[in-house]
């Protein structure tokens, strides 16, 4: 995957992380009342919830931490690559010049 593609995937996947939560905010029936099971069940939902969202959010970095990663190695390879043949060119070109003044015409 190019490194283009990782900043729209970053958002993407937090608006997708982020979008269940509006749906699940369902509003309850007020002419009952809650028993203690009832609320104690909404407590655990909402703690089910934020360890939920925590896991993505640490999924959601890890996986920007491993493409920032992968764009500085391949940076950082074809600098290097560059380098070595501009290198090579210019050490050719001034061999060449060398031996073309060496020669008399």
């Amino acid at each position: 995957m190019k490194t283009r593609f990782y900043i729209p995937a970053t958002f993407l996947s937090a608006a997708l992380i982020c979008l269940p939560a509006p749906g699940s905010a369902q509003q309850t029936d007020t002419t009952q009342p809650q028993t203690q099971s009832e609320g104690s069940q909404a407590k655990q939902d909402m703690k089910s919830a934020g360890q939920e969202t925590k896991d993505a959010a640490k999924d959601a970095g890890n996986g920007v931490k491993h493409g920032t990663k992968k764009a500085y190695h391949s940076t950082k390879n074809g600098t290097k690559k560059a380098w070595n043949k501009t290198k090579s060119t210019t050490k050719g070109a001034a061999d060449g010049a060398k031996e073309g003044a060496q020669q008399p015409q």
